[in-house]
């Protein structure tokens, strides 16, 4: 195992199997290419590759240069083969046309080839046909990245779109993917006996599994399986969680600067050594690019904690490092220092990382210690515990009228909505207006869209049904110890994620026990069994847990996933979760996906 996806392995799902089929796969097509190869890549496609194969394995296959696919560009590079890596979308054809096109007025020996993912598309060939470029193809494959392993626990599609392509598009590919991607994962790990779900998406992705499965009849399933249960959650089951503020570390960190495939750019002045800060004059221009995963030891330590209470494990880590470092001055014996001197690498490693959150702990601490933070939490709890949820609230004013960032006003304008199951015609008109004139009114699509996914909506039901839903479900504690949690309602200070609650009382009691809230959220609940070749029964042993495979249909946050671990950890819980989803997103990151302006000059 690469140093790189040894934390994939740190579970009892060895999610290394998952990454090394992938490599496989990828592996098998470059080979297809015989000879020097330049890869020309898709934009979106680089994040999600980096996690599954390094620029080592792609040397390995003679690929020499590497180039990012735009308009305009002459690829520089002596390759008989030129790769373009990209999703099936048609104005991506229209430059890989061009790119093509003037190759060939420049050289004529080189052959192209193109890899669609996550698959090939009638429309895309056909446009590249009509643009007379379609033979010049050699080979032409898919690449079905469905499941990317993030972290030994997590896996993500990174599926850009797919909430509002199901939602306002009424577009199912995606679920097609979803349910391909849970084939594959059956495929190594077996098959999982028991497959609960809530939610449309989840009944489509989980009748396209029966069918896939009805179709590859002949070949039965030999793995002993390693999941016990699936559950299938729609997005839209529970609008709430990604619309508040998460407050676990991790969760922070991506609300402030956003998290993309493990990776998260900061600010470098933070980061610039005190040497280099004192002139002033050498400060880094470039944003600090960190990792974030489980391979890293104090970062899967703090990730999940609410952040009030990661202050006191960095500062006892740095007690914990400069006595170590300490202990030098009392290696006397040649044996000693040997010792000492073979710790030094592992300490040296553990003094970065510290200093690197520290520092993270620093910026994060600075916003959420302003008086606009604290404001604007508090409008969040009052929502989530059901305070004038139904009338104009006027701290949503005052940032319309400062003109605050539009999304951070969708974001809590939906969230009222939410809380309310719906505003009055009176408190909706009243928003609406107020954004169109203050925004612009080209973002009419978008409240249009908002709408449609029931996130800004009209009150219908003559009653509000959310206090009957907060009420059963628990979703609001108002004792929560933030330091030592007991409860999953840490990640929010008090808000437990409805969706997350689900799962726990799947595990126990049962979703007979909450029937009648099952019903007031939307889409239906079911249960399938997926029957065993004889000798497969999983027998547990005593004490061993169950695993749980929960997949988000349409984002998950990281203060749900954070929950889900705590969850794992709890001695008398009886179930590990592994998560899996559409896309890691948050309120920010979602609102935007379903954002649509009118081309101004339509007026």
């Amino acid at each position: 195992l690469s140093n790189m996806a040894a934390h994939l392995a740190y579970g009892r799902v060895n999610m290394s199997l998952l990454r090394e089929a992938a490599r496989r796969e990828l592996r098998e097509f470059l080979d297809k290419c015989a000879g020097t190869k330049a890869i020309v890549w898709d934009d979106c496609l680089t994040g999600p590759f980096g996690l599954i194969a390094q620029y080592s394995l792609l040397k390995e296959h003679e690929v020499e240069k590497m180039f990012t696919l735009k308009s305009g560009s002459v690829l520089s590079a002596d390759v008989k083969n030129v790769i373009f890596f990209v999703r099936p979308r048609l104005e991506l054809m229209d430059i890989i046309a061009e790119n093509v096109l003037s190759e060939d007025r420049h050289r004529s020996q080189r052959e192209f080839s193109i890899l669609f993912v996550p698959h090939r598309s009638h429309l895309c060939e056909h446009r590249l046909d009509e643009l007379g470029v379609l033979k010049s193809f050699l080979h032409k494959g898919e690449y079905a990245l469905d499941l990317i392993p993030f972290d030994w626990d997590l896996l993500s599609m990174e599926s850009e779109n797919m909430f509002r392509e199901c939602y306002l598009e009424n577009d199912q590919t995606s679920l097609y993917h979803a349910a391909k991607g849970l084939m594959t994962l059956q495929a190594l790990f077996g098959t999982i006996p028991q497959i609960f779900g809530k939610g449309d998406c989840a009944r489509h992705v989980a009748n396209m599994m029966l069918r896939m499965k009805r179709e590859y009849k002949g070949s039965q399933n030999q793995i002993l399986p390693v999941f016990d249960m699936l559950l299938l959650l729609d997005r839209n089951v529970d609008l709430l969680t990604p619309l508040a503020t998460q407050l676990t570390y991790e969760g922070l960190i991506d609300e402030f600067y956003g998290i993309q495939n493990t990776y998260v750019k900061l600010p470098p002045e933070k980061f610039a050594s005190k040497k280099q800060g004192e002139g002033g004059k050498d400060l880094p221009a470039e944003a600090k690019k960190l990792q974030l995963n489980s391979a890293e030891e104090l970062y899967a330590e703090i990730r999940d904690k609410n952040f009030n209470a990661v202050g006191s494990v960095l500062s006892k880590k740095a007690k914990i490092i400069s006595a170590a470092f300490e202990e030098r001055h009392n290696a006397k014996t040649v044996g000693e220092i040997k010792q000492f001197v073979s710790q030094l690498p592992h300490m040296q490693a553990a003094r970065t990382s510290l200093a690197n959150h520290t520092s993270i702990a620093e910026l994060i601490k600075d916003v959420t210690t302003s008086e606009q933070f604290f404001e604007h939490l508090t409008v969040e709890q009052e929502f989530m515990s059901g305070i004038d949820t139904d009338k104009v609230n006027s701290y949503i004013e005052d940032c319309i009228a400062r003109k605050d960032p539009l999304l951070k006003i969708l974001r809590l304008a939906c969230m009222q909505s939410v809380c309310n199951n719906g505003l009055k015609q009176k408190v909706l008109d009243y928003y609406k207006r107020e954004i169109l004139q203050t925004y612009g009114y080209e973002h009419i699509l978008t409240l249009s869209n908002l709408e449609k996914a029931g996130l800004l909506k009209l009150q219908t039901a003559s009653r509000n049904n959310y206090p009957t839903i907060r009420k059963t479900l628990r979703l609001w504690m108002d004792d929560i110890n933030e330091q030592y949690p007991n409860d999953i309602s840490y990640v929010y200070s008090g808000y437990a994620p409805l969706s997350v609650r689900l799962a726990q009382i799947l595990a126990r009691p049962g979703w007979r026990s909450i029937e009648e809230v099952l019903k007031m959220l939307p889409g239906p609940h079911f249960e399938e069994r997926q029957q065993l070749p004889p000798g497969l029964q999983k027998k547990r042993q005593q004490g061993e847990n169950r695993i749980t495979l929960v997949f988000f249909l349409g984002g998950v946050t990281y203060a749900e996933i954070a929950a889900l671990r705590f969850l794992s950890q709890m001695e008398e819980g009886g179930t590990e979760y592994i998560i899996a989803t559409t896309k890691l997103i948050n309120g920010t990151s979602w609102i935007k996906s379903m954002i649509d302006k009118l081309e101004t000059s339509l007026f």
